[in-house]
């Protein structure tokens, strides 16, 4: 199974030049994670592991502008990655890099914690239970000065980091090296999943997968395939990709937290 229809947003390009692009920003996310850099504009690339694909999104959070969104100026979520990109353009920024980050609510609110510039909108879920989101371990997404992480939510909350965006969510993929203890290779439910870890030299890594995968082959993207000694789930089903760079913007069902890359000034620049 492929992935799902999306609609696209963003204006069609030659399929040739993208192709080119496409071999190129391979290189580039994939040097990002073995030498710490991030590239200038934007950090996708498609990629296959174990016979599925995905794409992948690297970048620096020592130069990259990460940030978390919920709602906009009039209280309402954003609810899609096209309604972000259009209020960051109005006040004359850039997406240039957007994705679901974390469960929610049917109202789009937050299901776990969730910082947004320093303000906690959300308290911390620290509850057992059936769901993906209660499968302890869990954990947080978090974005500080200059740095960010992927850290179980137990440690989160005990030892919490100097986050101005963080978002819960659940299960950890990766944790400390080693794949979380529930996640089994012979898991039957395959689906769109996307997730992010902390890898090598401090590089973020995104990843959404473009064919259905289990938990154990979307986990394993992220230690064996990416690098990623941390890793988490964000979602599954409404996962969802804005990279204008890969002519994507997914818009696929009303959805809550976004994570986005932002940048101010032409595209090619800082």
């Amino acid at each position: 199974m492929s992935r799902r229809m999306k609609t696209s947003q963003v204006p069609a390009k030659d399929p040739s030049s993208v192709m080119r692009r496409g071999g190129l920003a391979a290189l580039i996310v994939f040097s990002c994670l073995a030498y710490g850099a991030a590239p200038a504009e934007a950090g996708c690339a498609e990629r296959s592991f174990d016979g599925a694909k995905f794409t992948v999104c690297a970048f620096d959070p020592r130069r990259d502008d990460i940030r978390l969104f919920l709602s906009g100026t009039d209280g309402k979520p954003y609810g899609s990655l096209a309604a972000l990109a259009t209020a960051l353009k109005a006040k004359g920024e850039r997406l240039v890099f957007a994705m679901n980050a974390g469960m929610f609510e049917q109202d789009q609110s937050p299901v776990g914690l969730y910082v947004e510039n320093r303000r906690k909108l959300h308290g911390a879920d620290t509850r057992a239970g059936p769901s993906n989101f209660h499968l302890k371990p869990n954990g947080v997404f978090w974005v500080g000065d200059g740095v960010a992480g992927v850290t179980e939510t137990a440690r989160f909350l005990a030892d919490p980091p100097a986050a101005r965006y963080a978002t819960q969510s659940g299960p950890m993929l990766v944790v400390d090296g080693k794949i979380h203890p529930k996640i089994k290779p012979s898991g039957a439910s395959e689906k769109i999943r996307n997730g992010v870890g902390a890898c090598d030299r401090g590089a973020v890594v995104f990843a959404i997968a473009d064919d259905p995968v289990n938990f154990d082959t979307f986990a394993r993207l992220f230690r064996d395939g990416l690098s990623c000694q941390n890793a988490l789930f964000l979602d599954g089903s409404v996962s969802s990709l804005y990279a204008p760079e890969l002519n994507r913007d997914d818009e696929l069902t009303p959805i809550g937290p976004i994570v986005g890359v932002v940048r101010t000034g032409a595209p090619g620049g800082q």
